[in-house]
């Protein structure tokens, strides 16, 4: 089962959990999972169908530009996380 990684800022949704596992093919299988656990947590990752854009997922350590359809290995770990704007002058 892929290890999915609950981000700091969201874990006063899962009342402290920090990581949980679930069977998922992609990413919205992923939040889905979330959603079933944690009613209510969707609406933080996802807007418009879309990850938010503040955020970003990274797989097994890469991070992906793949959005809700990025795959997601049997034993794949799973972070969302702050997404990093460049600096401007």
């Amino acid at each position: 089962m892929a290890r999915v990684f609950i981000p700091t800022m969201l874990q006063p949704l899962t009342e402290g959990v920090k990581e949980v596992e679930f069977q998922a093919a992609n990413v919205r299988q992923v939040i889905q999972g979330l959603e079933e656990r944690f009613p209510g947590i969707g609406q933080w990752l996802t807007e418009d169908g879309r990850i938010k854009p503040n955020l970003a997922v990274a797989i097994d350590g890469e991070t992906t530009s793949m959005g809700l359809l990025a795959k997601v290995a049997p034993d794949a770990e799973v972070h969302f996380i702050p997404a990093i704007s460049g600096g401007g002058k």
